[in-house]
């Protein structure tokens, strides 16, 4: 039986001014209804970002009840749960629950996801859930500015998906939203309260290609001025397999935009990642005899063909600079390290001795101090 029209007039009247003073008084910044602390969380995934909005109601009720063990299919009912103010208050007869109090809980995409394996567009979203013991919907509702779920219109649905409630031993006195099992692209979103958690998985489904499109995008605007942000898309493209092209594409780019020994090194390093070895090289000598080469930039050139596995052209690299600078610490240094590599521990110790009596005091000085205490045990010092 139904409570009669002033009856449930004053349920709504009432749920108004307890559970929103701001509803009552715009305008007005008060405290929380019901003391339901309004929380906001964020995870990126990659450069996707997901933010929850939601208030938190407390296991202990305003009145100091304790309501361990009757959140659960009572306070939070079972499934899609009659309206107790209809038709006073709000157009839906049967509404979810809304995740959290007082206004609609939200959640926003900053891009295309996939939620437990379904597709869903980037926005805000209402976030509903129909609980049930074994099984849990989670409502992805596209009306995100309504006050709670009283408003709620199926028709208006995004997205639902079913998932398990999980009970855990961890008591939460407060309805708290948490990201776990966070990798790049993909992470769990988690509703806790009580001692029970339900879980839903969020993904981005090409991570990848967003990246590269954001930065063909972001690289004809202002980013595309500056030659390093040319060098740091091609080096990010060559570790891609599908964007081999587009790096050698941007290294050309960052050349074109500040010719130099870091911007045309830069191209013989992706040469040589994408496995255009011969090639690489011949760049790399164009780099070294450009005048803005340095003695340390050709060094740290033939370390970053060791660091790739590229020993035997790293050792050509360092017999050129030894060649070039004549009498500079770091020659002599790469120099150690050619004959390290060949097994001849002799003349390394030689080279390394001579680097060590022309280098500045600071790390670089211990470092070769460290290196020349291997040679003496005739250890190789390369990767």
């Amino acid at each position: 039986m139904r409570p009669s029209f002033s009856l449930r007039f004053a349920f709504a009247l009432f749920l108004l001014v307890a559970c929103s003073g701001a509803l009552v008084a715009q305008g007005l910044t008060t405290p929380p209804g019901g003391a339901n602390q309004r929380s906001v969380v964020t995870q990126y995934l990659g450069m996707v970002s997901v933010t929850i909005d939601y208030n938190a109601p407390d296991v202990t009720s305003p009145a100091g009840e304790d309501r361990t063990g009757k959140i659960w299919g009572q306070l939070v009912p079972w499934g899609i749960a009659p309206n107790p103010f209809y038709p006073g208050f709000g157009t839906a007869e049967n509404m979810p629950w809304r995740a959290g109090a007082n206004q609609n809980t939200t959640i926003t995409f900053s891009h295309d996801v996939e939620i437990e394996g379904q597709s869903l567009a980037a926005g805000t979203y209402a976030l509903f859930m129909s609980p049930g013991e074994t099984e849990w919907t989670i409502i992805f509702n596209k009306n995100s500015s309504a006050w709670g779920s009283f408003f709620y219109e199926p028709s208006l649905d995004a997205l639902k998906v079913q998932v398990q409630p999980e009970k855990t031993d961890f008591f939460r006195e407060w309805l708290t939203y948490e990201f776990d099992d966070r990798q790049l692209d993909k992470a769990q979103a988690v509703l806790h309260w009580e001692n029970l958690r339900v879980p839903f998985r969020i993904s981005v489904p090409d991570l990848t290609e967003l990246y590269h499109d954001t930065m063909t995008m972001e690289l004809t605007g202002a980013a595309g001025f500056n030659f390093q942000n040319w060098i740091q898309a091609s080096q990010w493209a060559a570790q891609q397999d599908a964007y081999h092209e587009d790096a050698i594409r941007w290294a050309d780019a960052a050349i074109t935009a500040n010719t130099s020994f870091q911007t045309i090194s830069n191209k013989a390093q992706i040469l040589n990642q994408i496995g255009q070895s011969d090639e690489a090289m011949e760049t790399l000598d164009q780099a070294m005899e450009h005048p803005t080469a340095t003695v340390v930039g050709i060094h740290m050139a033939a370390r970053g063909m060791q660091a790739q596995g590229k020993l035997e052209d790293a050792n050509v690299v360092f017999r050129k600079n030894y060649e070039l600078n004549p009498g500079e610490w770091p020659v002599d240094f790469g120099m150690a390290r050619v004959y390290a590599q060949e097994g001849d521990f002799e003349k390394a110790l030689e080279h390394a001795e001579i680097a060590l009596g022309r280098a500045p005091e600071g790390p670089q000085k211990q470092n070769l101090e460290t290196q020349i205490e291997r040679l003496k045990k005739g250890e190789n010092i390369n990767p």
